[in-house]
């Protein structure tokens, strides 16, 4: 361990005064590295890799830590369009995190980077630093250095180089111990260029002088090198003086769980009757994708776009959405009041300053390149949209949208298959084994009357000493069911509310493959989702397949002596079904009163508890969509999730 300490040491030290220390921009992972360095060992300066010209502004936006802010730096135009180059002030920045620290114990700071009129970013390719969890910065660097370029001639990055050795030289000087922050694409020409004292040229004169501006909360995420979230769980566990060695994992964990409780928030209109189907063993299949899909792009920790396209394909848009909301929101940027007038916007390459003038931009501190990238979501429509579609509805056309109709009745047709199932194994009759196994052994039966053959045994053993144990073996026949089944009948929410499901209705079969369906919902006119459709969602429904037309259940006079929407609907069911079983799959056990109604009508009820069906499958089945008419089915699935 020794051995390998030393040659760490000389890697990263170019003179017994100065330790390098090689930096990615744009990484929490770099940030603890630099701010464990300078806690661990006492130094007296600390060269930053900026230049001298945005020291005081630097400084005065890292107090005002942990509100985001950019030094912005003026440069000519570019055919007429402005342009600026800028420094995010992100406390995941490793360079802002060396000034920081710097700042609170007291270390001198030397911006030692060269004024430059025109900057000219230089792109770097590395890999990702949550490697440095498991190998040390001198291992880590070194295995970058063949796929570094080598800075062109008389390139700006030469020059930058050149200088920042010079101005080491100076500080040699005066310090007896210095830490120097550079870049990764830097580190092994600055080492050659202070050993060798290339010569340098002396900084452009900048003009007009660099500015402060703070940033929009929703445009945070273009300038920050950490998700917003991310970021926000750093400053949290630095105010609470908590570790945050494994915050780049653990808080992609509390990402998930915080978007889970806002997607059940977002519910509030019915939270009672919906399932929270995202358990546990869902997030944990979700993060094993998510790994995968981080492998698969060469990277250890993912990237928003992993996680945002892993959770629409898991849970659904809605979900996604709320998970890209989350993952954006930055609460110490939101609080603050000044933000209002003064903030500029951000996006990709471009900032908008708060008189409406756009600049091309860049970064100083820039981490891996950003690229658009294309996902399809469906987010919730504003109020405003959903009330002009409300106004526009015709109350005399609707219809409901086919594919959502397929699918409950594939898997209504599923229920009745179990149903028969459930009816065949009450008609199984249990008999001793003699020449055939009938439909297979019957273990339970077996085992019950297995000490009869252990008494035998003993009996025997008492008089013969030969004596020797008898097994009865019991098989199962069961023959097939008799009858068929007609209805099912589904509460999803009991005991369900009148308020809240205050639309009934019997719907009838648009073909022979649909079922009579009448159920109680809620309003679907009060969540609009697009132009003509309407949401809504069951409280509970009856299918009567094969279909025919019966009297609406709701008016007829025959049904009024029942006293809640379940009794009504399990009336109308025992009224019209043909066949003396009827299928109700429900959350709770039925209640006396329901089976009484049943026998009134001499029907018999076979329950199926409504949990045997994953939460995500009756949260599905649940929503169904109202349309305008049959023309809105051209375009529907644009707007439904």
């Amino acid at each position: 361990m020794a051995h390998v300490a030393k040659t760490a040491d000389a890697v990263l030290r170019l003179s017994p005064r100065i330790e390098l220390l090689p930096i990615l921009h744009a990484s929490g992972d770099m940030a603890q590295e630099v701010r464990e360095t300078l806690i661990e060992r006492r130094f007296d300066c600390l060269a930053v890799p900026l230049p001298p010209s945005v020291e005081e502004l630097c400084e005065t936006a890292v107090e005002a830590l942990p509100c985001i802010s950019l030094v912005v730096m003026p440069e000519p135009d570019h055919h007429g369009m402005p342009v600026v180059s800028f420094i995010p002030v992100d406390p995941c920045q490793a360079v802002i995190m060396g000034i920081r620290v710097a700042m609170g114990e007291g270390i001198t700071r030397a911006y030692i980077d060269r004024d430059v009129t025109v900057f000219e970013p230089m792109p770097v390719t590395a890999p990702d630093p949550y490697a440095l969890k498991r190998v040390s910065l001198a291992s880590f660097a070194s295995a970058v250095i063949p796929s570094m370029p080598t800075p062109a001639q008389d390139s700006q990055q030469e020059a930058r180089i050149a200088w920042m050795a010079f101005r080491l030289h100076e500080l040699e000087m005066e310090y007896e111990s210095i830490l120097c922050l550079c870049s990764l694409a830097d580190w092994p020409w600055l080492r050659d260029a202070y050993r060798e004292r290339k010569p340098y040229i002396p900084p452009e004169r900048t003009m007009p002088s660099p500015a402060i501006y703070q940033v929009s909360p929703s445009t945070l995420y273009f300038v920050l090198g950490e998700l917003p979230f991310l970021t926000e769980l750093y400053e949290r566990r630095r105010a609470e003086v908590r570790s945050d060695r494994h915050l780049t994992v653990d808080g992609m964990k509390e990402l998930l769980l915080e978007t889970r409780t806002r997607w059940m928030a977002s519910r509030k209109t019915d939270r009672n009757s919906v399932a929270n189907w995202i358990t546990p063993q869902l997030l944990q299949l979700y993060l094993q994708y998510v790994r995968n899909l981080a492998l698969m792009e060469r990277r250890l920790t993912p990237d928003l776009y992993s996680l945002v396209l892993a959770a629409k394909q898991m849970a659904g848009d809605e979900f996604a959405v709320t998970l890209l909301e989350t993952a954006k929101t930055y609460a110490f940027q939101e609080e603050a009041s000044e933000l209002t007038e003064s903030a500029v916007s951000a996006g990709i390459a471009k900032l908008e300053f708060p008189d409406g003038h756009i600049a091309l931009t860049k970064n100083r501190l820039q981490g891996p390149p950003m690229l658009w990238r294309s996902l399809s979501l469906r987010p919730t429509p504003t109020r405003i949209k959903r009330r002009r579609w409300g106004l526009q509805w015709n109350p005399f056309r609707q219809c409901s949208w086919p594919p959502e109709d397929n699918r409950i009745e594939s898997f209504t047709s599923h229920v009745r298959e179990q149903a028969r199932a459930i009816l065949g194994a009450d008609l199984a009759r249990i008999e001793k084994f003699t020449t055939s196994v009938k439909d297979g052994v019957d273990l339970r039966e077996s085992l019950r009357h297995w000490y009869r053959g252990h008494r035998e045994h003993q009996a025997s053993d008492q008089g013969r000493p030969e004596g020797r144990t008898r097994i009865e073996i019991y098989v199962k026949e069961i023959p097939p069911a008799r009858g068929n089944v007609e209805v099912v009948i589904f509460l999803f929410d009991t005991p369900a509310d009148p308020e809240v499901y205050s639309w009934q209705a019997t719907w009838y079969a648009e073909h022979a493959e649909e079922s009579t369906l009448c159920f109680y919902a809620s309003p679907f006119r009060e969540q609009m989702v697009g132009p003509g459709i309407g949401q809504s969602r069951y409280g509970g429904a009856l299918f009567l397949f094969p279909p025919r037309p019966i009297p609406n259940i709701w008016e007829d006079p025959r049904l009024n002596f029942s006293r809640t929407l379940e009794e009504r609907l399990i009336a109308g069911a025992a009224l019209h079904s043909q066949e003396p079983h009827i299928v109700l799959v429900s959350p709770i056990p039925p209640r006396a009163q329901w089976r009484r109604i049943v026998r009134q009508f001499h029907r018999q009820l076979v329950t199926i508890p409504l949990n045997r069906f994953s939460g995500q499958t009756v949260d599905r089945l649940r929503r169904f969509h109202v349309l305008n008419g049959h023309e809105i089915r051209s375009y529907a699935a644009r707007y439904i999730r």
